[in-house]
């Protein structure tokens, strides 16, 4: 996606300024078994659909939070995070990250985007 107008020279314009919503992605079960088996995170809340029906506070199998986090850098770029006159775009790090509700199977998330501040 592009953004009419931004581009390195112009971030300052678009600080406190929302870059755009992306689409909605569906957390289905296969997506929550193929992160266990890349990740070794196998546990029962993820991956065992009938005992966390049975036994999870939740009705069912929730998503590891670093599956969900780890969609975060390719819907950055689906909202056009990244100026298209920019050499690269690198992940700096992350503050204080909270994993405050649970994604349960079958949920769709999206990501909206703003730019709070320039760092740089």
């Amino acid at each position: 996606m592009s953004i009419l107008g931004y581009s390195v020279a112009t971030l300052d314009e678009f600080v406190g300024k929302e870059l755009g919503v992306s689409d909605w992605v569906t957390i289905d079960q296969a997506r929550i078994d193929a992160f266990a088996q890349c990740t070794g995170d196998k546990q029962w809340i993820h991956v065992d659909v009938e005992r966390a029906a049975r036994e999870s506070p939740f009705g069912g199998t929730i998503a590891h939070g670093y599956l969900t986090l780890s969609l975060l850098a390719s819907l950055a770029i689906e909202v056009g995070l990244i100026p298209a006159d920019a050499s690269a775009g690198l992940n700096y790090g992350l503050d204080k990250v909270r994993f405050i509700t649970p994604v349960r199977a079958g949920a769709r998330v999206r990501r909206e985007r703003r730019i709070d501040s320039r760092a740089i």
